[in-house]
């Protein structure tokens, strides 16, 4: 299998769009921002995301997230609610929230992804537990096509993160 290039070449090389989907409970849980939030400590902080993001959104790429959540949040979804969309947002990503609830009705993937310039996809595998696996990419069509309309469709219902209050 071909190496991937890692995610600062994708979005360097994306002109207009970088929208990513999430639809887990948890992702690695073994991360120590995680731990050290679940243990009490401070707020994650991720300057190499922040600046990366920043970077790309100052040169006209817009960077949108949409989280499809289960409620009550899990432990690592509140953390992401309450520490890592800071992050996010400070280097210019647009965050929303759709309560799992919500999307009942909505054709979704059957895995996250990031998609740039509605061209080329980077589908992310997770164990059950939210252990990173792998990323593959993707560019055909159809399933670009599938992945475009599921996002907006999330976009379209879910909530901005300053008005978002987990149930």
């Amino acid at each position: 299998m071909a190496k991937l290039p890692p995610f600062s070449e994708l979005i360097a090389e994306t002109q207009t769009s970088a929208v990513h989907l999430e639809m887990r409970d948890a992702y690695t849980p073994s991360d120590p921002a995680f731990l050290e939030w679940k243990a009490g400590g401070p707020p994650a902080d991720e300057p190499a995301w922040r600046d990366l993001i920043r970077a790309n959104v100052a040169r006209g790429v817009r960077v949108r997230r949409a989280r499809v959540v289960s409620e009550p949040l899990s432990d690592f979804i509140r953390f992401e609610y309450e520490s890592v969309a800071g992050i996010n947002i400070a280097g210019g990503e647009d965050v929303r929230w759709l309560p799992r609830r919500l999307a009942s009705d909505l054709c979704l993937p059957g895995n996250d992804f990031w998609l740039f310039d509605d061209r080329l996809l980077r589908f992310g595998y997770f164990a059950g537990n939210g252990d990173f696996l792998s990323n593959e990419l993707d560019d055909r069509p159809d399933v670009v096509k599938m992945c475009g309309a599921a996002f907006e469709a999330v976009w379209q219902r879910a909530i901005p993160h300053a008005d978002y209050r987990p149930a």
